[in-house]
């Protein structure tokens, strides 16, 4: 049987809440700090929800500054210039014209919109004096239109920059399966790499919806956290006053090559990505399946493809989004393909502290995997207080847990029903 070609992890970039890179922002989720505040990018005031996980005081390197194609650049898009480029540098590795089309690139990326500031201009041109549409507004020579404001928003705009930025001239997609988009991103590196399409990967997601538009949108869905008073302490996965959500904002990236090449040229593997496996749930757009089934499904393949036992796991880095049903359908699935083990089984999620920066979360999830690995500590699941009795595992509580870890799973359980489930291996376990 012709064994499965095994893919290195050897670089790391973040942008996140709890820092504007990775070392940051590992020291910050080791520590259980929060990046949960007052909204300040815009005036949130009149929103039922005034609270969010932004980046703070980000600013592009020197070396991004100046780069011609920015005016095409949306926030989150500066993030992922951001995430990928330390990345890169992490690795001591990245395209050359020699090697490019050996490079491939796959990002989880947010969903196509508007700016508010655009709505607003369509708003004052193209409605009547009861607020409805008029769409012959958009045709007059004087609407103050931005020629590029679709190119910029559309879901592939950011795969665009980056690749043209950085040289990759092989196997590109963006994906965009809402708070699934980062792993399965993720999970297409892998399979593209295993079938010899290419033999590195720059791979990650990146997003942003702390806008007016986003905030109101999760709002009405209900699905946010109203503890305006106490931001810091809103989000609080699998505790049983759990009541929603923080939103944030984002990018990770990760660098993937081939094992036997990086062990070559000397680099520094964090961890092997061993496993994906992929399921659609279709059960509700905003909730999982009470009985965890789509998640099982997506847990099982990714457990089955890395070749790993239920017990060989020894940390999971939970999609844990402090919403009453996933908690409870996350940790039923858990419980169900891990069975017995789970009791030894150190479950965290770092939304506790990061907010859930949607179609990145996957993406600096699997890099938090991939440090918790080397590092041999399990990241504290902040504000767990109040132990849920229907979710039954070994939450990660009070503090960071220094421990070995053999085997990592990351979930990501999108809107809409798409869950992706990632498995890492320690370097060590992979020589055996």
């Amino acid at each position: 049987m012709k064994l499965k070609r095994r893919i290195a992890i050897t670089g790391l970039g973040m942008v996140t809440p709890v820092g504007n890179d990775t070392r940051t922002t590992w020291a910050n989720l080791r520590a259980g700090r929060s990046g949960a505040g007052g909204i300040r990018y815009f005036d949130a005031s009149s929103f039922p929800v005034r609270i969010g996980a932004e980046v703070k005081n980000f600013e592009l390197p020197a070396a991004l500054a100046n780069l011609k194609h920015l005016k095409f650049a949306s926030r989150s898009h500066r993030f992922a210039l951001a995430a990928a480029e330390e990345a890169l540098t992490d690795a001591g590795i990245r395209p050359q014209p020699g090697d490019a089309e050996r490079w491939g690139f796959t990002a989880g990326a947010g969903m196509m919109g508007l700016s508010y500031s655009e709505l607003e201009i369509v708003q004052r041109h193209c409605t009547n004096a009861d607020g409805e549409l008029q769409p012959d507004g958009f045709l007059d020579p004087n609407f103050p239109a931005d020629p590029v404001s679709f190119c910029r928003t559309q879901t592939n705009a950011g795969l665009a920059l980056l690749t043209q930025h950085f040289g990759i001239r092989g196997y590109a997609t963006a994906v965009h399966t809402a708070c699934a988009s980062g792993g399965q991103a993720l999970g297409t590196a892998l399979k593209v790499m295993r079938r010899g399409t290419v033999d590195f990967m720059l791979a990650g997601g990146f997003d942003s919806m702390l806008n007016p538009f986003g905030l109101s949108s999760f709002c009405l869905l209900g699905a946010l956290s109203s503890d305006n008073d106490t931001p810091e302490q809103a989000s609080r996965p699998f505790d049983a006053t759990r009541n929603g959500f923080v939103l944030g904002e984002g990018a990770g990236f990760l660098v993937l090559e081939d094992w036997h090449a990086a062990q070559k040229r000397g680099a520094n593997i964090y961890a092997e990505l061993a496993g994906d496996g992929n399921s659609l749930s279709s059960y509700r757009i905003t909730d999982s399946p009470p009985d965890g089934d789509g998640p099982i499904q997506a847990i099982r393949q990714a457990l089955a493809d890395a070749g790993v036992p239920p017990e060989g796991v020894d940390y999971v880095n939970a999609h844990g989004t402090s919403t009453q049903m996933n908690d409870r359908s996350e940790c039923a699935a858990l419980r169900a393909v891990l069975g017995g083990h789970i009791e030894r089984v150190a479950v965290s999620s770092t939304k506790s502290c990061m907010g859930h920066l949607i179609a990145a979360a996957g993406a600096v999830e699997a890099g938090i995997c991939a440090l918790a690995i080397r590092d041999g500590i399990a990241p504290v699941n902040a504000n767990h207080q109040t132990p849920d009795p229907e979710c039954q595992v070994n939450v990660v509580r009070g503090e960071s847990r220094p421990m070995k870890i053999r085997t990592a799973l990351s979930n990501s359980l999108g809107f809409g029903g798409s869950n992706s489930s990632l498995v890492f291996r320690h370097p060590d376990e992979v020589r055996k």
